[in-house]
């Protein structure tokens, strides 16, 4: 995984072992509760040729709020949504297969469920893609969430692209 830093919805730079800390303190703060991992990408061609990626790490505390972190990554151009969306799908799980493997050991007896979450739905001109990326997601083993579904990539990652 890029060595870039997150940030947290403050601003605030952080490593991935600080947010780690964090949606651990967040969890045993009421651990009797369900929580959701969510990691969800989303872009933006700019006008100058590039675009521009966000990676948002969600933790939700079903039905009581939650935390999030994000980072932005500048790539080069994209021709086509279906690369941009594609590679929105790869930043998510490269972020996704780290965060995942470090939350598998570290968290136990608390209940919570590891989701990816994909920019792509039923309606408008993302809806050829929704196999395409939805597989790539479930081919390494993850729950994959498409739109309305997927906030981490709609709601989170797009308010910082």
């Amino acid at each position: 995984m890029s060595p870039l830093k997150f940030c947290n919805s403050f601003g605030a730079e952080l490593s991935v072992a600080e947010i780690v800390s964090e949606i651990l303190s967040f969890m045993h703060a009421d651990p009797k509760r369900r929580y959701k991992v969510v990691i969800g990408s989303d872009s933006e061609q700019l006008s100058l040729g590039s675009a521009d990626f966000v990676t948002a790490v969600v933790v939700h505390r079903v039905g009581n709020g939650g935390r999030y972190f994000w980072r932005r990554i500048g790539l080069g151009r994209f021709h086509t949504l279906r690369d941009r969306i594609i590679q929105e799908v790869l930043l998510s799980l490269d972020v996704g297969k780290e965060f995942l493997k470090i939350l598998q050991r570290d968290v136990k007896d608390i209940a919570w469920d590891f989701e990816i979450h994909v920019d792509v739905g039923e309606r408008g001109e993302t809806r050829s893609l929704i196999q395409e990326v939805v597989g790539m997601v479930r081919a390494l083993n993850f729950e994959a969430k498409t739109k309305p579904e997927s906030y981490a990539a709609t709601k989170v990652a797009d308010r910082h692209v």
